[in-house]
C-alpha cells in the first residue's frame, strides 16, 4: 500500500578541535597536488611543555610524526598544516567562531603560523574571516565558502609583507578542506541569541498513556481495524497497524504475532493467551516476501517468560510506559528530581511524593500518578529540569527543557534548511494515481483544496494543481498532469494550517528560480520536526484520520503520520527524532505496516514494504513521517532519493569531497591538539607540510584584539613577536563568574568580559566541541549513523535503544 511522503574565494580553513586523548588516522579531505613531484614532508612532534612557539619552524626541520592511534574525527581534526605554492608551510589552528548568523554567515578568528622553506621567515599571526556556510545535518559537518579575510595581524612581519603572506596562506587551503564538525561550531554559538521561531498551531493534547510493571506491548490501530482478506484463505489481516494482526472471521478469533510467539484472543481488548498451534489456514499464506516474517514464526515458539505479555490495544494514538517492576528511583544530582531508572521511557518525579513527568514526542506531560490523568507541562516545568547534569544517563531530555542551551541548539538545528538545485528538464515527476476519480476537499481557513484519494501531496489552487514530492514542487493544468518542476508556488498554499494533513508542504519553499532550475529549501518541519514552546518537538500534535476507500476488491487505506504511537525521542547527536522501543511493533508506527499497490489492487506489507528489520523489531533509521527505513546513511537527506542527475543537493560537498580526497591519497600526520600537545600536518605533494609553531599543549588561540595567545600553566600569554611572550593579567572574580555564564551559552562576541574571559570561554568551547564531536563519532562508529542509542550529552549511550532519526525524511532505503 502506498503511503504519503511527502566556492570561490581564497581562504584559510575553518577547523575542528583535536581531543588530547584522541589521535588521528589519515584524513580524508584532500589537497590539490602541487606542481612538484609527490614527496612526503616531515611532520612535527610535540615539544616539551616548557617549549614555546617562539617562531614557526620550516617544514624541513620538523621531525617525524607519531603514528596515529585512533580514528580521525569526522572533520579531520586540528591544527592543520599545508604547503603553499612557494613551498612555505602554513599551520592553521582551530578557529574560534564568533558568530553564526541564521546558520548562513559566520565570523571566525583563528591563529596562523607561517614559515618559508628556508626558514628565513617565520611568523605567528591571526586572521578574522567571514564566510557563507552550508550545513550537512546527516554528516554533521559545516562547509564555509566565499571567504573574506577582513583583518590580519602578524607582528613578526613588516607591514608591506603582511598582505602577500595573507594571500599565500589563503591560497594554500583547498576548497574541500573548508569544513568543520557541526558540534564544534555549536559549542561556540551563543545559545542565548537563538530565537525559536515557534510554529503556530502546534498542539499538545496528551495521548492515551498506558503503563505496565511487567512485559507489555502496545498495538496501535489507526482508527477502527481495516480488515483485508488474505487470498486463498479464511484469514484477514489489519492493514492499519504495524503489527501482524489477523482475524479468523468464522471463528471470531484474533491472532497476534510478537517475535516468534503468537497470542490469541476473542476480543481485541483481551485477554490474550499464548497459542502453541495456529489454525491450518496460516499454512496457506502466500509464499512471497509479504509473509516471510510470519512464516518464519511458524510454528509458534513459546515466549521466554512462558506467558503472554500484557497487550494494550488502542484505536487512537497512544504511548506505553513499561517498567521492570515497581518504579525504581535514582536521585538526579543537584536537583530535587528523581529519575525512574527501570524504564526505557523518559520519566521523572518531583520528589518522593510529587508529580510524575513524562517526556514523549518532545512534549512533557505531568500526572499525580502513572495512572494519570496526564496534562501538558512543558511551559510549567519546575526549574530543576534545567539543572539535570549533562553527564546524566538521560541528559538528552535537556533538549526538551525550554531555556536550556541544549533546547536552543535543537531549535537551531531544526531551523537549518536542506537545499537542492533541481533541473527543470532532467527531473521527471512521480506517477500519480487516484482511487477512482480525483477527489479534492477544501482546506479549512484557506482558498485551496487537497487531494485525498492519492498518496501524493497535491494541492488545487484555482484551476491549477501543485504537487510537492520529496522536497520538489511540480505544477500541472490537470490533476493527472503532465507535471513539470515549477518555481512558481502560490502564496495561498503557505496558508495551510497545522490542522491539515498537507501542512508539511508549507515548509518547502523556493529560494531561486531561473530558466534552467529551481533551488528549493526544506525545513525540518517538512518531515515532522517542529519548533514549539522553545523546543524541537515531533509532529503537529493533531490526529489526522486516515482516508479509507472501499471502491475496489481491497479497501484503499491512506494513513497520515501521527505525533504519538512510537515513543518518539530526540537524539542530541543527530538533531533528529526517531522511533523508540520494539514494544510498539515490528514495522514502524501504526498505519505503516502495509503499502497498497493501485496497479494490482493488493498490499505489500511487513518487512517487504518497510525494510529488512521487521521481524527482529529493530527500529534503525526509521522516519515516522515518511514511514521509511535506512540501513545506512546514504541518501538520508530529503533530496537523497532523487539521485544526482538533475538534482544538486546543497550538502553534496559533504560526501563528494571526502570521496575525492580519499582517492588522491592525501594523508594526515598527527600531532597534539587541545590538552595534549599534538597537531596535524598534511602529507601533501611537495616539500612543504611540516611543523610551524608548537607548544606543549597545542593550545594556541586568536584573540578578538587580533593578537595570538597561548595557554600556559593555567594562565594566558600573549605573543609579542620575535619569539617573545608576555603574561596576561587574569580576570577579576566578577569576570570569572561572567565567564561561567558565557561558557553555558558559548558566547562568541565576548561583550562585557575581558580578553582573558573571552579566551577562557573559547577554550571551554573548544574542549566541549572536541568532546561532543568524539561522542558523535563514537555513536556513528557503533551503528554506521549518528542515531544509535544516544541518551546523554555526556557520552552515556545506554545501548538499549536504536534509532536513526526522522529529520532527513525522503525515501530512506
Amino acid at each position: 500500500m502506498l503511503r504519503q511522503t511527502s566556492l570561490h574565494a581564497p581562504a584559510a580553513v575553518l577547523a575542528a578541535v583535536l581531543t588530547g586523548v584522541s589521535p588521528l588516522t589519515p584524513l580524508l579531505h584532500a589537497q590539490a597536488p602541487a606542481p612538484a613531484a609527490p614527496k612526503a614532508p616531515p611532520a612535527p612532534t610535540a615539544q616539551a611543555a616548557a617549549t614555546s612557539p617562539t617562531a614557526p619552524k620550516p617544514a624541513a626541520a620538523a621531525k617525524a610524526a607519531p603514528k596515529a592511534k585512533a580514528a580521525a574525527p569526522s572533520d579531520g581534526g586540528w591544527p592543520r598544516t599545508y604547503a603553499t605554492a612557494s613551498q612555505a608551510t602554513v599551520t592553521l589552528y582551530e578557529p574560534q567562531v564568533a558568530s553564526w548568523e541564521n546558520q548562513k554567515h559566520a565570523v571566525m578568528h583563528f591563529a596562523v603560523g607561517y614559515a618559508t622553506k628556508d626558514g628565513a621567515t617565520r611568523a605567528l599571526g591571526t586572521l578574522r574571516v567571514e564566510a557563507e556556510t552550508s550545513v550537512s545535518i546527516d554528516e554533521r559537518l559545516v562547509n564555509f565558502s566565499d571567504w573574506k579575510i577582513t583583518r590580519s595581524n602578524f607582528p613578526d612581519l613588516a607591514p608591506e609583507k603582511v598582505q602577500a603572506v595573507v594571500a599565500e596562506v589563503a591560497a594554500a587551503v583547498p576548497h574541500e578542506d573548508r569544513v568543520i564538525a557541526l558540534d564544534r561550531v555549536l559549542a561556540y554559538v551563543d545559545k542565548s541569541q537563538v530565537i525559536p521561531r515557534n510554529i503556530e498551531g502546534v498542539k499538545a493534547d496528551p495521548p492515551v498513556v498506558f503503563h505496565s510493571t511487567s512485559v507489555a506491548v502496545l498495538v496501535n490501530l489507526d482508527g477502527d481495524p481495516v480488515w483485508t482478506p488474505v487470498k486463498g484463505t479464511d484469514l484477514e489481516f489489519a492493514v492499519n497497524t504495524n503489527w501482524d494482526l489477523f482475524r479468523v472471521k468464522a471463528a471470531s478469533q484474533f491472532y497476534l504475532r510478537h517475535d516468534l510467539s503468537w497470542y490469541v484472543a476473542s476480543d481485541l481488548k483481551g485477554p490474550w493467551k499464548v497459542v502453541s498451534k495456529l489454525p491450518t489456514s496460516f499454512s496457506a499464506l502466500p509464499a512471497d516476501d509479504n509473509w516471510k516474517d510470519v512464516r518464519e514464526a511458524m510454528p509458534p515458539r513459546p515466549p521466554a517468560s512462558g506467558r503472554a505479555p500484557t497487550v494494550f490495544v488502542s484505536t487512537t494514538p497512544a504511548e506505553l510506559i513499561v517498567l521492570q517492576g515497581e518504579p525504581r528511583y535514582l536521585a538526579v544530582p543537584g536537583t530535587g528530581l528523581l529519575w525512574v531508572s527501570n524504564t526505557e521511557s523518559d520519566v521523572f518525579r518531583l520528589g518522593k511524593a510529587g508529580a510524575f513527568y513524562y517526556l514523549v514526542a518532545g512534549r512533557w506531560f505531568s500526572a499525580p500518578s502513572l495512572d494519570g490523568p496526564w496534562t501538558f507541562a512543558t511551559p510549567t516545568l519546575p526549574p530543576d529540569f534545567g539543572k539535570i547534569p549533562e553527564s546524566h544517563d538521560r541528559s538528552r531530555v535537556l533538549a526538551s527543557v525550554p531555556g536550556t542551551a541544549q533546547a536552543a541548539e535543537a531549535v537551531l538545528l531544526a531551523q537549518v534548511p536542506q537545499t537542492a538545485r533541481v533541473s527543470k528538464t532532467e527531473i521527471k515527476a512521480p506517477e500519480v494515481q487516484y482511487q477512482g476519480e480525483p477527489k479534492f476537499e477544501a482546506v479549512e481557513k484557506t482558498t485551496v483544496a487537497r487531494a485525498v484519494n492519492t498518496d501524493k501531496d497535491i494541492i488545487k489552487v484555482g484551476d491549477r494543481y501543485y504537487m510537492c514530492y520529496e522536497g520538489v514542487w511540480f505544477g500541472a493544468d490537470a490533476p493527472t498532469g503532465p507535471w513539470a518542476v515549477t518555481g512558481e508556488v502560490p502564496k495561498a498554499i503557505y496558508e495551510i494550517p497545522a490542522s491539515s494533513p498537507s501542512y508539511n508542504v508549507t515548509h518547502v519553499t523556493v529560494v531561486e528560480d531561473d530558466n534552467d532550475a529551481v533551488v528549493f529549501a526544506t525545513a525540518a518541519a517538512y518531515t515532522g520536526l517542529m519548533v514549539a514552546w522553545g523546543c524541537a518537538v515531533w509532529g503537529t500534535g493533531y490526529y489526522y484520520p486516515p482516508y479509507v476507500w472501499y471502491g475496489g476488491g481491497y479497501p484503499y487505506y491512506r494513513p497520515y503520520y501521527p505525533t504519538y504511537g512510537y515513543s518518539a525521542w530526540y537524539n542530541p547527536y543527530s538533531g533528529t527524532y526517531g522511533r523508540g522501543a520494539a514494544v510498539y511493533g515490528p514495522y514502524g508506527g501504526a498505519g505503516v505496516g502495509a503499502r497498497y499497490n493501485p496497479r494490482t489492487g493488493t498490499y505489500a506489507r511487513g518487512a517487504a514494504a518497510y525494510g529488512p528489520y521487521g521481524a527482529r523489531g529493530v527500529a534503525s533509521a526509521y522516519n515516522p513521517r515518511t514511514g521509511t527505513y535506512g540501513a545506512t546513511r546514504q541518501g538520508s537527506n530529503v533530496y537523497g532519493s532523487w539521485g544526482r542527475t538533475g538534482v544538486q543537493r546543497g550538502d553534496q560537498w559533504a560526501t563528494t569531497s571526502r570521496y575525492t580526497n580519499n582517492m588522491t591519497g592525501t594523508t594526515t600526520r598527527v600531532g597534539q591538539g587541545s590538552g595534549g600537545g599534538e597537531f596535524v600536518s598534511r602529507n601533501t605533494p611537495g616539500p612543504g607540510g611540516g611543523a610551524i609553531a608548537r607548544t606543549g599543549s597545542g593550545d594556541v588561540y586568536a584573540g578578538r584584539d587580533g593578537n595570538v595567545y597561548r595557554r600556559d600553566d593555567g594562565g594566558w600569554q600573549k605573543y609579542d613577536g620575535s619569539g617573545n611572550w608576555s603574561g596576561v593579567e587574569g580576570p577579576t572574580t566578577a569576570q570569572r563568574e561572567q565567564a561561567k555564564t558565557n561558557a553555558q551559552n558559548r558566547a562568541a562576541s565576548g561583550s562585557g568580559s575581558s580578553q582573558v574571559s573571552q579566551l577562557n570561554s573559547d577554550a571551554r568551547a573548544r574542549a566541549q566541541g572536541a568532546n561532543r564531536t568524539a561522542q558523535a563519532d563514537a555513536a556513528r562508529a557503533r551503528s554506521g549513523s549518528y542515531g544509535a542509542g544516544t541518551r546523554s550529552y555526556g557520552g552515556s549511550y545506554g545501548g538499549a535503544r536504536s534509532m536513526g532519526g526522522a529529520r532527513g525524511g525522503g525515501r530512506r532505503r
